[in-house]
């Protein structure tokens, strides 16, 4: 069909032809973010094509998704990454009763694993707690604490801590050794630990990662350690970091929920200067 896109080509008999191009123009649109985003659900592409200024029901999405197939269905695999058995000290569970209202108050952290034709490459990642945004990661053919070392480093590096601030992990080895808590400790985070084989006491680091796997890891086929340490760092980067929309950041990417955070701390201070001036 000379390679057109639908809304160039469409049906030009009887009945509305504005209609029926501007639904040509939306079902391209959408297939458009579904190539981009291939994982994406119709609430997310509905919050992109608002984001682009296309205002549409997200049941008009949902319809036209289905009726192109392009409603993905996930299958979950499970394996376990975490070794609780070992003899270095656990640390209560913080972060049950924290209240998170702003970045680098608490962080989360977890390991994930990656298949490669013949191993398995092993991938640590923190993310801050308030703005799911991965702050620190580091990929590796050994599951071992210099892998969750290195993840701590990129995240302190970047962010630069205040005292006190959380770090939350499950109770496996590469967390509890005494290098990683001694690397905790000389950058004044706060130790947190879930509860021995509770997911849910991490549950922002486990959505990371099963977005991770649904939208990256699974539509490709990793041959080589190579293959897996091009793709995932763009993946965190350019794609979760700065365009993948988050439901709980009121579909936003974490980098513009940061700056927009940012701006209306800086504005709320400036009115508070501007008004104490005034009352001087």
């Amino acid at each position: 069909m000379l390679n057109l896109s639908r809304s160039s080509y469409y049906y030009q008999g009887t009945g509305d032809l504005h209609k029926q191009k501007e639904e040509a123009d939306l079902r391209d649109k959408i297939e458009e973010i579904v190539v981009e985003h291939p994982r994406y659900g119709y609430r997310r592409v509905t919050a992109q094509l608002k984001r682009e200024g296309i205002i549409v029901n997200h049941k008009r999405v949902l319809r036209i998704m289905q009726e192109e197939s392009l409603i993905c269905k996930i299958k979950k695999k499970w394996i376990t990454t975490t070794d609780s058995k070992h003899k270095y000290p656990v640390y209560p569970n913080l972060l049950k009763d924290a209240k998170v209202t702003g970045v680098n108050q608490a962080w989360v952290s977890d390991i994930t694993y990656i298949r490669i034709l013949t191993a398995f490459v092993y991938l640590a990642v923190i993310l801050d707690a308030f703005s799911r945004k991965v702050i620190g990661w580091a990929i590796s053919l050994r599951i071992d604490t210099e892998l969750t070392r290195a993840a701590l480093r990129m995240a302190i590096e970047t962010r630069r801590p205040p005292e006190g601030c959380i770090h939350h992990s499950d109770r496996g080895v590469q967390y509890a050794a005494h290098e990683y808590v001694d690397d905790l400790k000389a950058a004044g985070l706060r130790i947190s630990m879930a509860r021995k084989g509770n997911p849910y006491d991490n549950a922002q680091v486990e959505s990371f990662i099963k977005t991770l796997k649904s939208e990256e890891v699974y539509l490709w086929d990793y041959k080589t350690f190579g293959d897996v340490k091009k793709r995932i760092p763009y993946f965190i980067e350019e794609v979760y970091n700065e365009k993948r929309l988050h439901s709980a950041l009121g579909y936003c990417p974490p980098n513009e929920y940061e700056e927009l955070v940012a701006k209306s701390i800086n504005s709320n201070r400036q009115t508070l200067l501007t008004s104490e001036v005034l009352c001087v």
